[in-house]
């Protein structure tokens, strides 16, 4: 379950240069290479340094972290939702994204010419904004002509619940908001509007570029987009992407830790930019730990146990008869299975039990 994330934003304000860094794979642990699936595709590793402790404890023959894919996405420009600078195929690109990361220009430099001729994140992030929700207008009208005439004559109650999401969203729209702002009221609401696979429904985070000096603490550009997007349901990520540029750029671990230390930083913004894009979907880790293997398997926020063995494999799932689980505080104080068994920390779940984040955990099944 590898989480898929597209940075977005218009021409020449950093987007670029922060996937190049992300992709480098050098900002990470160098345990574990970088490989690149397509020329605007890279996949790196999710940082979580329980999986080192589950490393060194159990000496296991290899080593597997969680993943995630960044789509560095051709800037947008205005016009991009009827077809404009290649629009309808980039808008296809973040459609099959999980997560949009929306990078802001937070920084002055004559030298970069900025495509609308000053820099100002506001109006910039309003600029993707509406051509997303144009959209997703398109796409919400059109699919309200199709299943209008099924909701009004009351055979299809699906398409009566369909109806009634889609105008709420038309509505939003129509009023200059993104869809992210229309709440489903119910389990079925929600099914129904991940179906429609919206551009403006997905999870988003501004990412705030800023200069060397604003790294740690921010700028007034940084403070103008927080109280732009106060009410939207979204993050925001302080990062110097010509600061990660310098970091991606050295050869060892201590090396760029030591320049981390100079710039009075305690990890670099490539790494909060995984995590946060990691947290942003509400995804979990759980953990499998032996001699042979440790690895970190993604679920989702309140999965269980049956679901989480289905990432594994799905006749885990359909032959799930129980999970073995140890906490990963437990195994950490024991340093071993064995030890956590003898010791009555290995707790026995079934179907119903919901698996929480570091879980450690094997499973029983029969196909």
């Amino acid at each position: 379950m590898a989480l898929k994330c597209g940075i977005v934003g218009l021409p020449n304000v950093g987007k670029s240069t922060l996937f190049n860094c992300v992709s480098s794979g050098k900002a990470q642990s160098a345990n574990f290479p970088f490989c690149t699936i397509e020329p605007n595709i890279g996949s790196t590793i999710v940082p979580d340094k329980r999986l080192e402790v589950l490393e060194s404890l159990c000496n296991p023959k290899r080593v597997v972290p969680a993943t995630v894919e960044i789509v560095d996405i051709a800037g947008l420009v205005k016009g991009a939702s009827k077809g404009e600078g290649l629009g309808n195929q980039f808008l296809a690109n973040i459609r099959e994204t999980d997560a949009i990361l929306h990078v802001l220009r937070c920084f002055d430099d004559a030298n970069i010419v900025h495509v609308d001729g000053s820099v100002d994140p506001v109006r910039d992030k309003e600029v993707i904004d509406m051509e997303l929700q144009l959209k997703d207008l398109e796409t919400v009208e059109n699919r309200i002509a199709k299943v209008q005439k099924q909701a009004q004559t009351g055979g299809d109650k699906n398409a009566k619940k369909l109806f009634d999401l889609l105008c709420r969203y038309r509505d939003a729209l129509q009023e200059g908001k993104s869809c992210r702002t229309v709440k489903p009221e119910n389990p079925e609401e929600e099914q129904l509007a991940k179906e429609l696979f919206l551009l403006t429904n997905k999870p988003v985070m501004y990412v705030c570029n800023v200069d060397e000096a604003s790294a740690k603490t921010g700028n007034q550009y940084v403070e103008q987009v927080r109280e732009a997007v106060k009410d939207e349901d979204a993050e925001i990520l302080v990062i110097a992407a010509k600061i990660e540029s310098d970091i991606a750029e050295l050869e060892s671990y201590e090396e760029r830790q030591m320049f981390l230390e100079e710039m009075g930083l305690e990890e670099s913004g490539v790494v909060r930019l995984i995590q946060s894009a990691y947290s942003l979907l509400n995804l979990r880790t759980y953990f499998t730990a032996g001699a042979d293997e440790c690895r970190a398997w993604t679920i989702n926020k309140g999965d269980k146990a049956p679901k989480a063995a289905g990432v594994i494999h799905t006749d885990f799932e359909k032959g799930f008869i129980r999970a073995e689980v140890i906490k990963y505080e437990d195994f950490v104080t024991l340093k071993s299975e064995a030890a956590c068994r003898a010791a009555g920390k290995l707790g026995v779940e079934g179907k119903e039990y919901v698996v929480q984040d570091g879980d450690i955990m094997h499973f029983l099944f029969n196909v």
